[in-house]
């Protein structure tokens, strides 16, 4: 009798070590090349996986191309100051913020999207539609068109002069994300039906005040056909554009399976309900 006794405490005494009794958590190193400076050679596809080339001069191919921050850069809101929580990103692009509190989550795939038609001087094709379903393109902007606030509605006047300039560009774009965002997106997007058709450039997104969006900036295969993709967000308060671990699925993390029929998205900060996955009118 005693020696079960001196078990049962033993066993107690065991259980309560606060060394052995702790829970092991295991984690999945991720696969990545801490040397290389661009989204496609920095992350490198989980086993079974190859990256896709993707249509040359596309906005796909601009975006596995885009450049990034050395590892371990912080992620900075728009007064370059690092924000809080640092635990939910594996890579900052490399491209600003601007000095406002303006370039959010739908304007940041707003500003990828304009800097790449910019890229390939298809200036005619850069214009979007303001959550009030008024469309300011770059070409009128450029020609000196801008807006007066009239109560709680906007009007267009000719004011400015012609100015095709980078810097006018920016200002221009400063205006879109004042006046644009999630539920202007969303009506400008067109639903992607099939999850075979997903590809970079394409954005998850709920629309509302406030809503939420996160860009597919790269995908890759495996011999199935099935895709792996990498998801980029900017959020609130304006911050770097930077691409989200996976919280629910370590051993593939940073990238994420997608479904455009699941009832749920669950990302680094935020769950989609429903998963709405959209391509921007303009793009093939």
């Amino acid at each position: 009798m005693a020696k079960k006794y001196f078990l049962v405490f033993f066993m107690l005494i065991f259980c309560f070590h606060p060394i052995s009794c702790q829970v092991v958590e295991t984690t999945v190193p991720m696969n990545i090349d801490e040397s290389k400076s661009a989204i496609r050679t920095r992350f490198l596809p989980p086993k079974g996986y190859v990256w896709e080339r993707e249509e040359r001069g596309s906005f796909s191919e601009y975006l596995v191309s885009f450049p990034l921050y050395p590892p371990s850069f912080p992620i900075r809101d728009f007064q370059q100051v690092p924000i809080e929580k640092q635990s939910h990103h594996v890579a900052v692009l490399k491209i600003d913020v601007d000095h406002k509190d303006l370039q959010q989550c739908a304007d940041a795939w707003i500003r990828l999207y304009s800097e790449y038609l910019w890229s390939q001087k298809r200036f005619g094709e850069i214009g979007f539609h303001f959550t009030s379903g008024q469309f300011l393109s770059w070409n009128d902007f450029r020609d000196g068109i801008r807006t007066i606030e009239t109560g709680r509605s906007v009007r267009f006047v000719s004011r400015g002069s012609f100015d095709d300039s980078y810097a006018n560009f920016r200002k221009y774009l400063r205006l879109v994300f004042q006046y644009a965002g999630t539920i202007s997106l969303d009506k400008e997007g067109v639903p992607v039906k099939n999850n075979s058709d997903i590809k970079p450039g394409d954005f998850v997104i709920v629309p509302g005040s406030p809503g939420h969006c996160v860009i597919v900036v790269a995908r890759v295969r495996n011999p199935a056909g099935k895709y792996l993709y990498l998801l980029a967000e900017s959020f609130m308060p304006a911050q770097d554009i930077h691409i989200l671990r996976n919280p629910t699925n370590s051993s593939i993390s940073p990238w994420y399976e997608l479904d455009v029929n699941s009832a749920e998205t669950v990302t680094a900060k935020y769950i989609f309900r429903p998963t709405s996955i959209k391509r921007f009118y303009g793009i093939k």
